[in-house]
């Protein structure tokens, strides 16, 4: 996928203001509106400019995209990083997949979002009112809060217009209880945490979607847990039974005797905590150790005079 320089295609600075931005686009329309353009490529270039101006007239999005494009050029090779938005907190204002696919796969991978509904009543004597919009926001945890659970403070940022017609972003910090078993993709609500509501209406809520960290040893698959277990070779041949440590506590494993790389191991309800606990899955890896004594080079001889064992055959009879 192609990395697209909206400014660019607007023909704008990028601390252009929303003024500035919407000049720029109008003043394309007029020239690539496919109704009264004579330029061959007016269609193409007029939903490339729909695009950009979609993203860079939506000061959330904008900030966004600022943030992830930093030191790109256009049309060089990109694939946005996993949980590139995380800590944005978005309004309900956003994209459904089907208005994201009306645009390149650029925007849609980065901005396809579903809508989020708005509620709207009428208040006594004909007073507006309207419930505030639910905020959203993907937040990173660690993977031990999923196991003991947690008050963590999560740092947001929103985007705003400030007086000079530029994008800034406000920070908020909020101390947010993690509850034991939280899941990935599990949507924790703040109620009255989003946007303010009109008139006595109450406010929005905040959506905080959940992701993990990237973790140094364990990988997440919904409430399973997997794991890379090294085993010595005579583990693997003889059979034993290890300790494997958890993000909290640990479990003892048989590795049943004959075991070989690429093995997994099943242990029932050691994943992630739940009404249904996940599982953990381990998958074995024979680590031969290093013929770097004499005596490690001697006993490698040996089996190699004794066991009369060829792995090229193995199989083959």
């Amino acid at each position: 996928m192609e990395f697209k320089d909206y400014y660019q295609i607007l023909g704008v600075r990028r601390d252009a203001t929303a003024e500035e931005i919407k000049k720029a686009f109008r003043k394309l329309a007029r020239k690539y509106h496919p109704d009264v353009s004579k330029e061959v490529n007016a269609e193409a270039r007029m939903q490339e400019l729909n695009e950009a101006n979609a993203v860079l007239s939506d000061p959330e999005k904008r900030a966004a995209y600022d943030q992830l494009g930093r030191g790109y050029q256009p049309g060089q090779e990109f694939q946005p990083p996993p949980d590139w938005d995380a800590g944005f907190e978005f309004s309900g204002q956003g994209f459904s997949p089907g208005e994201a696919g009306d645009f390149s796969d650029f925007f849609a991978e980065l901005f396809g979002r579903t809508r989020a509904a708005h509620r709207f009543n009428s208040g006594q004597h004909g007073h507006f009112q309207a419930r505030g919009e639910d905020h959203h926001a993907k937040v990173l945890l660690d993977l031990e809060d999923a196991f003991s659970g947690a008050t963590r403070q999560i740092s947001l940022r929103a985007p705003r217009i400030d007086a000079q017609g530029r994008v800034v972003l406000e920070n908020r910090t909020l101390n947010v209880k993690i509850p034991q078993g939280v899941h990935a993709g599990q949507v924790i609500r703040l109620a009255g945490q989003g946007a303010p509501g009109i008139g006595s209406a109450p406010a929005g809520d905040l959506m905080l979607e959940v992701r993990f960290r990237p973790h140094p040893r364990f990988r997440v698959q919904g409430r399973d847990l997997h794991l890379t277990l090294p085993v010595a070779p005579w583990e693997a041949a003889l059979g034993t039974v290890v300790t494997v440590d958890l993000p909290q506590g640990s479990v003892k494993v048989r590795i049943p005797e004959g075991a070989q790389s690429g093995r997994q191991l099943r242990v029932r309800g050691k994943g992630i905590p739940g009404a249904q606990a996940g599982d953990l899955l381990l998958d074995i890896q024979v680590v031969l150790p290093s013929a770097d004594t004499a005596r490690a080079r001697a006993l490698y001889e040996t089996m190699a005079r004794e066991l009369a064992f060829d792995p090229r055959q193995e199989g083959r009879d």
